[in-house]
C-alpha cells in the first residue's frame, strides 16, 4: 500500500507513474507492431535471398529473429525504466525544492512575516514568474501592514492629546480645582471639535478611497476654480506674510467637468499645506496649464521642500515628513489622502515633486478637459 500511496500523493511518484505508463504503452505498441509486421517482412527477405520456403534452417532463423526482437525490446524497456526513474527523480527533486521554497514563504506570509521573499527558484520560467508575482504581492502586503501600523500609532497619538486634556479638565471640575469659566469652555470646545474633526476626516478618507463620494459634476472654467480657491485662502496668507500669486494665462479658456466644492476642497488642502511649510516672505503660486486632452492645476511654493524618500508617501494616510513637528500645527495628515481620492474620482491624477529640502515643493493636478 505504501508504494501506491507514494505514487499517488508525491510529485515524484506521479511523474514516475506517468512515465512508466507511457513507456509500457510504447513498448507494447512496438512489440505488437513488430510481432505482426516484422516476421512477415523478415520471411519475405529470406525467400528473396535464396532460401526455400520448406528449408529446415528457415524456421531456426525466424525463431532467432523473434527471440532477438523480444530480448531487444526487453532490454530497451529496462533501460527506459531506469532512465525514467533517474529523470523523474532529478526533475521532481528540482521542482520539489522550488515548491518547498514557495510553500515555506506562503506559510511565513500567512503568519504575518511579510518580509519573507522567495529567491530565484530556477524551476523554469513558469515558476520564476510565479515567484516574482509572489514577491510583488508580499511587498504590497508589507507596505499595507506598515501603513496600518503607522495609521494605528498616529491615530492613537492624535486621540491621546484631546482625550488627556478633556480628562484633566473633567477631573479638575469634579474636584473643584477648575471653574467652568469662559477659558475652560474654550479649551473643552476646542478639544471636542478636534475629536469630531478627526472622526470626520477618517470617515471622509474611507468614503473617498472606497469610491462612495457623491460628485455633482458641472463644466467649470479652470480660471474660476483658481480664483475662488485663492480668494478663500488670501486672508490667511496675508496674516503670515506669504505671497499668494495666480497665473492662468497658459490655461485660459480651459474647462473641466468637476464638482466645484470637491475641487475647492482639494485646492484648499494644497494651499493650506503650502502655507504651513512656507516661511514668512515666501511665495506660493497657483497656476494652470492646458494640454491637448488634459488641464493641469499647479500649486508650487518656495518652502521647506521634500526629500526624495518622502515623495512616494506624501499621499498616504497620517504620513508626515517631519514626525517631530507639533501635531496641532501640522494637521491630521489626511488632507492629501482625501485630495488624491477626490482627484481619482474625477478621473485625474495628482503628483508631488520637489528638488530637495529648502527647494520648495510642487503639486500638480491633471484633470480631463471638458468636452463639448
Amino acid at each position: 500500500m505504501k508504494p501506491l500511496r507514494w505514487a499517488r500523493e508525491t510529485l515524484a511518484g506521479r511523474l514516475m507513474a506517468g512515465q512508466t505508463i507511457v513507456l509500457l504503452a510504447s513498448v507494447l505498441t512496438a512489440g505488437l507492431v513488430a510481432s505482426m509486421v516484422g516476421p512477415q517482412i523478415f520471411h519475405d527477405h529470406l525467400l528473396q535471398s535464396g532460401h526455400t520456403a520448406n528449408s529446415p534452417e528457415l524456421g531456426h532463423i525466424e525463431q532467432a529473429y523473434r527471440e532477438a526482437s523480444a530480448l531487444a525490446l526487453g532490454v530497451a524497456l529496462l533501460i527506459s525504466l531506469v532512465c525514467a526513474v533517474l529523470v523523474s527523480w532529478l526533475v521532481s527533486r528540482r521542482l520539489r525544492r522550488s515548491l518547498h521554497e514557495l510553500t515555506d514563504a506562503a506559510r511565513e506570509l500567512s503568519r504575518g512575516h511579510y518580509a519573507r521573499r522567495v529567491p530565484a527558484v530556477g524551476g523554469g520560467s513558469e515558476l520564476d514568474t510565479f515567484a516574482t508575482a509572489f514577491n510583488s504581492m508580499a511587498g504590497r502586503l508589507e507596505d499595507v501592514e506598515a501603513t496600518r501600523r503607522r495609521l494605528l500609532s498616529d491615530l492613537a497619538h492624535e486621540l491621546r492629546t484631546p482625550i488627556a486634556t478633556l480628562s484633566a479638565y473633567h477631573e479638575g471640575l469634579f474636584d473643584g480645582v477648575t471653574d467652568l469659566d469662559a477659558d475652560t469652555r474654550t479649551v473643552l470646545t476646542a478639544q471636542t471639535d478636534r475629536l469630531a474633526r478627526l472622526a470626520q476626516d477618517i470617515n471622509d478618507v474611507s468614503r473617498a478611497e472606497e469610491g462612495r463620494l457623491h460628485l455633482d459634476r458641472q463644466p467649470y472654467q479652470v480660471a474660476d476654480l483658481i480664483a475662488m480657491a485663492a480668494d478663500s485662502a488670501r486672508a490667511r496668507y496675508d496674516d503670515k506674510h506669504v505671497e499668494l500669486a495666480t497665473a492662468t494665462a497658459d490655461g485660459a479658456g480651459a474647462a473641466v467637468d468637476v464638482d466645484p466644492n470637491r475641487i475647492g476642497q482639494v485646492l484648499g488642502n494644497l494651499l493650506t499645506n503650502a502655507l504651513r511649510h512656507t516661511p514668512a516672505g515666501g511665495r506660493v503660486t497657483l497656476s494652470a496649464r492646458s494640454a491637448s486632452d488634459e488641464v493641469a492645476i499647479i500649486v508650487s511654493d518656495t518652502g521647506e521642500g521634500l526629500l526624495a524618500s518622502q515623495l512616494p508617501h506624501v499621499f498616504e494616510r497620517f504620513y508626515r515628513g517631519d514626525t517631530a513637528r507639533d501635531r496641532d500645527s501640522s494637521g491630521s495628515g489626511i488632507g492629501l489622502t482625501i485630495s488624491k481620492a477626490i482627484i481619482d474620482a474625477h478621473g485625474g491624477t495628482i503628483t508631488a515633486h520637489s528638488e530637495g529640502p529648502g527647494q520648495g515643493a510642487t503639486f500638480e493636478i491633471l484633470l480631463p478637459r471638458s468636452r463639448p
